[in-house]
């Protein structure tokens, strides 16, 4: 049974207030909050058994290498991977875009090749590409959604070509919640002998993935937003494409043997995981997956679909309320514009009363032209998130709303 009252016991930053109201902390979508069990391990490495890894021949150095590789064999495990070796730890989704448009892109693609994106991608899935069809004369193909913020899979097949040398695009959006059929996408790529990056910043800690299944050749999110710690990500990549990529960055820790005439390097994972890596991070992050196992993913998901739909209901009875993305098949997330009122407005007089949204373009500059909007308000659910909160925020709103007329 998912037991939410319980869960929030675990998050301690929930107890304490902001502007003298209860703290709500609706901007899961950004970062999501830490439980005791993460900062206490946190702790714990730096206390009694931090020490730099995979060189140390010294127990406390042992005892962190395994640790540290336990981690990836829980992430292995919790994404389906097939092998621990597919892992590869980054600072966050953003540098493992940037990974791969470096040691896949750059050797792999050439003038006149195509990538095509979504128009609802993050710009951390739009920037990398650009700075690559720079370089090398390459062409930026964008998949249109409609106003609901739906992509049609007709279009898509539309979109590949000959030319086409990847696709790289969300699982889910980040700015309206939508989820794309991701499986669909894969299937018609792969037919054509396309490979697929795939941003899953707002599925992993939200939803099943398995990448075995969906047959990803690339899938990547960020650990602070699956209750883990910032300065840690991972870059799932299949093992067969591993193999052929070159480094991203040379160093330490990457190589297998060093002179001044030439650089042999060490089999992936480590090929690409140069310098002191982010240990303390990536142990922490393991730490934050059992959390969430232990939990059940499937049980998470269902709750806050609950939530989102409850939500949504809601805001749909407000007439001066407009939400911006209106999918059949959306994650916890609602962005939304007031009539008349710009979206900072509203979030800071939500602020006020303790209510922690986030207001902006939300990296997705594209999209809101498409919607011809600067921005909108966003609302993005987690686990610890309740029913009782969102009528508070529904109230919040309401009188935001009046102040601002």
């Amino acid at each position: 049974m998912f037991n939410v009252d319980k869960i929030r016991k675990d998050f301690p930053i929930l107890k304490i207030k902001s502007n003298n109201s209860p703290l709500i902390f609706f901007d899961n979508g950004a970062s999501s909050q830490k439980p005791q069990v993460v900062l206490d391990k946190i702790q714990e490495i730096y206390k009694t058994k931090y020490a730099n890894i995979h060189r140390g021949i010294y127990s406390l150095s042992q005892q962190a290498t395994e640790a540290y590789e336990q981690s990836r064999k829980k992430i292995q495990k919790f994404i389906n991977a097939e092998s621990e070796k597919e892992i590869i730890f980054v600072r966050g989704a953003t540098e493992a875009i940037n990974l791969v448009a470096q040691s896949y892109g750059l050797n792999n693609f050439k003038k006149g090749d195509e990538i095509v994106l979504s128009q609802m991608e993050h710009h951390s899935n739009i920037v990398p590409w650009q700075l690559l069809r720079d370089k090398l004369n390459i062409k930026i193909k964008i998949l249109p959604i409609n106003k609901s913020g739906d992509i049609s899979l007709k279009d898509f097949k539309e979109l590949l070509s000959k030319k086409t040398k990847l696709v790289s695009i969300l699982h889910v959006s980040n700015a309206l919640g939508t989820i794309i059929p991701l499986k669909e996408i894969i299937d018609i790529s792969h037919k054509k002998k396309i490979p697929v990056l795939v941003d899953g910043c707002q599925s992993v800690p939200h939803m099943k993935v398995d990448v075995k299944s969906l047959d990803a050749d690339f899938y990547c999110f960020s650990g602070h937003k699956i209750y883990g710690p910032t300065g840690v990500g991972v870059l799932y990549c299949k093992s067969e494409i591993l193999e052929k990529m070159e480094p991203y960055q040379g160093g330490g820790e990457m190589i297998s043997e060093v002179t001044f005439e030439k650089t042999t390097y060490q089999s992936p994972p480590y090929k690409y995981e140069a310098g002191t890596p982010n240990i303390v991070g990536s142990i922490a992050l393991g730490c934050a997956i059992d959390y969430v196992e232990k939990i059940n993913i499937k049980k998470i998901y269902d709750h806050e679909q609950k939530l989102m739909k409850y939500a949504s209901n809601k805001m749909n009875s407000l007439n001066e309320v407009k939400i911006i993305g209106t999918s059949l098949n959306k994650a916890g997330i609602i962005s939304f514009i007031v009539e008349n009122s710009h979206p900072n407005d509203v979030g800071v007089i939500l602020d006020n009363q303790g209510i922690a949204v986030r207001t902006g373009h939300h990296c997705c500059q594209p999209l809101m032209k498409f919607y011809n909007i600067p921005a909108t308000v966003r609302v993005s659910f987690g686990m610890y998130n309740t029913i009782k909160e969102i009528d508070f925020f529904v109230e919040a709103l309401k009188k935001a709303i009046k102040l601002l007329r």
